[in-house]
């Protein structure tokens, strides 16, 4: 490990009514860490969890917020209060394995380029094999879907290491090192997607500011997943509906935000038909709520998040150039490997 300058590092662990994953994991959080100094970022939480944590780790400093505004408004609410060089964003359901942080200040500080860094995520219950919501790095498709190194839609990978640290598109918010530097200059998290894809409309962001975002494979972490809403929640299918809309919406431009905003919305229709034949009719209103919810988007709202425009500097990021879709169901290429990328 080479010699670093001074430099600072916040962990911070943003929880809401998560007493149950702060009792399991954050003294291995406190085991694991150095030399980050860690946060609990309360997100208005109606449990026990300040009593624990006051009781339990008075060392360990709360920053309490007033209300539930989701990750990413309770990030940026906590973040705002540090002076620090890097931020790690960290779910409360992370178990970190040792010597997880310094590969990641490391290859941060090898390379000025990279705004974001994420580590490899693995299952909590099945360490062997990657986790969903992040695996090895993220990209999406030409549609905007989101996929991993070690994940394609619900085909998840053993950890063969067989995957290096690399250069991705997105990194995942289940465990995420950023400058924070950086990370205020592209603006931050944006408030309005209040949870899912956020984090990947942050990289995007990155990006078209001409930073870059990687994986780093000497680090690791187990993920629990699905601690705050279970993958066939309404709620969740409406935001992941309307996220991606919002995504493409602020990070396309030109005639491609309308064509693949079109696009992505016909996939939408057909996401519902198969809703239909299988009965789902609560997640075929989900959508139907998120088209709704984006057109309210486009005509009220705006993208006040967004990259100014003078800090631009490289337009429509391409990620995966061809339909995940097509590839996943209908050329069966269920692992990343098989898409020759």
């Amino acid at each position: 490990m080479q010699e670093r300058k001074n430099m600072s590092v916040a962990i911070v662990i943003l929880n809401f009514n998560g007493k149950h994953f702060l009792e399991k994991f954050l003294p291995l959080v406190i085991a694991t860490s150095p030399p980050g100094t860690i946060y609990v970022a309360d997100n208005g939480s109606t449990d026990d969890s300040l009593n624990y944590l006051k009781n339990q780790f008075p060392e360990i400093p709360i920053l309490i917020g007033e209300g539930n505004l989701g990750y990413a408004g309770g990030y940026n609410r906590a973040l705002k209060s540090l002076d620090t060089d890097y931020y790690v964003l960290m779910n409360s359901d992370i178990e970190p394995n040792k010597n997880w942080l310094n590969p990641l200040v490391d290859y941060m500080e090898r390379n000025p380029q990279v705004a974001a860094v994420q580590p490899f995520i693995l299952d909590y219950q099945n360490p062997e094999q990657f986790e969903y919501a992040g695996g090895a790095g993220g990209y999406w498709d030409n549609l905007g879907f989101p996929f991993c190194r070690g994940r394609i839609f619900d085909s998840i990978e053993k950890n063969d290491e067989q995957y290096a640290t690399s250069i991705v598109n997105w990194a995942t918010g289940a465990c995420l090192l950023v400058r924070s530097e950086t990370y205020w200059k592209v603006g931050g998290l944006d408030d309005y997607f209040f949870a899912h894809m956020e984090e990947i409309d942050l990289c995007w962001r990155f990006q078209r500011a001409g930073y870059q975002v990687a994986a780093v494979a000497e680090s690791t972490v187990k993920h629990v997943g699905g601690g705050t809403l279970a993958k066939e929640n309404p709620y969740k299918t409406y935001l992941n509906f309307r996220n991606n809309l919002i995504l493409l919406y602020k990070n396309l431009s030109g005639w491609k935000k309308c064509f693949i905003i079109l696009m992505r919305m016909a996939a939408d229709g057909l996401a519902g038909v198969k809703y239909l034949f299988s009965g789902d009719f609560a997640l075929i209103w989900a959508i139907l709520k998120a088209h709704f919810a984006f057109y309210f988007y486009m005509l009220f709202q705006h993208p006040k998040q967004n990259l100014a425009p003078e800090l631009v500097k490289v337009e429509n990021i391409v990620s995966y150039p061809k339909s995940i879709i097509w590839g996943y169901f209908v050329q069966k290429k269920k692992k990343f490997t098989d898409l020759k990328f």
